[in-house]
């Protein structure tokens, strides 16, 4: 059932709710993958509906990044939903979703702001407001949906620990399921951005799970000081590969972490044709 107003929404909920069944959210931006598709088998099997929204939201995307060349692939994703077994396909515009504003800034709509601790750091460092977007857009879906459960998947760690933080802190009364990284055979994690790299750009991308996987590899020898767990990727960077951050960061909070251990995520981000891709691993 594809739907377009938040209206139509909450009233199929609400009747969902009348009879007692349990809702499961998968919040996507389309540009359905294999990755979108664990997401939302993971839903169906445990929630009695599944809402699905494809919503590619203006106000989590910086100056200068991809808004208007994010692929839309509105059609591929409904049918992969409806073979899946999703109950609701939500799509809504822009203006179904911040009717009022005038422009899409804080000066005219109400943000939801995370805290600056974990939002300073990482992806959030160079995405200055990204967080903002994600966390405002999320909080307006679980108002629409009020969804029991929600499924976000952990190649997007960072966001994972912020929106599990503001459940906390907001009180919001929804499970947040954290759902494992799908790769590619080859290792690579599905991203629709994936889709912008050439088939040379692929194999070039691939640095980011080697270096994860090479650390990981050194961190269970022994090795748990950080700068030489570091050294042992930059050997694997060639002229094609643009680094923008390698960290080691603790798990539960996004605190820099002085020595590694077994709360310790390893977070990657690089540049590669000017396509920006993130990886994590958890140690």
């Amino acid at each position: 059932m594809l739907l377009h107003t938040i209206a139509e929404v909450r009233e199929q909920v609400k009747e969902w709710k009348k009879q007692g069944l349990t809702v499961g959210l998968v919040p996507t931006m389309g540009a359905l993958h294999n990755g979108h598709k664990s997401l939302i088998e993971k839903s169906v099997a445990k929630c009695d509906k599944t809402v699905v929204s494809v919503f590619v939201n203006p106000i989590q995307f910086c100056p200068g990044e991809d808004l208007d060349k994010y692929p839309r692939t509105l059609d591929e994703d409904t049918k992969l939903c409806d073979t899946i077994g999703a109950d609701i396909v939500f799509a809504p515009s822009p203006a179904e979703m911040y009717p009022d504003a005038q422009m899409l800034s804080n000066d005219f709509l109400t943000y939801v702001i995370p805290p600056f601790f974990y939002v300073n750091k990482l992806c959030g460092k160079s995405r200055v407001g990204h967080f903002d977007g994600v966390c405002t857009v999320v909080n307006k879906l679980f108002n629409i949906v009020q969804p029991d459960f929600a499924f976000f998947g952990e190649k997007d760690r960072q966001q994972l620990i912020i929106l599990k933080k503001m459940v906390k802190d907001l009180n919001i009364p929804v499970d947040i399921i954290p759902c494992p990284i799908v790769r590619e055979e080859s290792g690579l994690a599905l991203s629709s951005r994936n889709k912008y790299l050439s088939a040379n750009g692929k194999k070039e991308a691939l640095v980011l799970s080697k270096i994860l996987n090479n650390i990981k590899i050194c961190y269970n020898k022994g090795i748990k000081d950080i700068n030489a767990l570091k050294e042992t990727a930059y050997s694997m960077l060639n002229e094609n590969h643009s680094l923008e951050y390698l960290e080691f960061r603790d798990k539960n909070n996004l605190e820099e972490k002085e020595t590694a251990d077994s709360d310790t995520i390893v977070f990657i981000a690089l540049r590669v044709e000017d396509v920006r891709l993130i990886d994590n691993i958890e140690l």
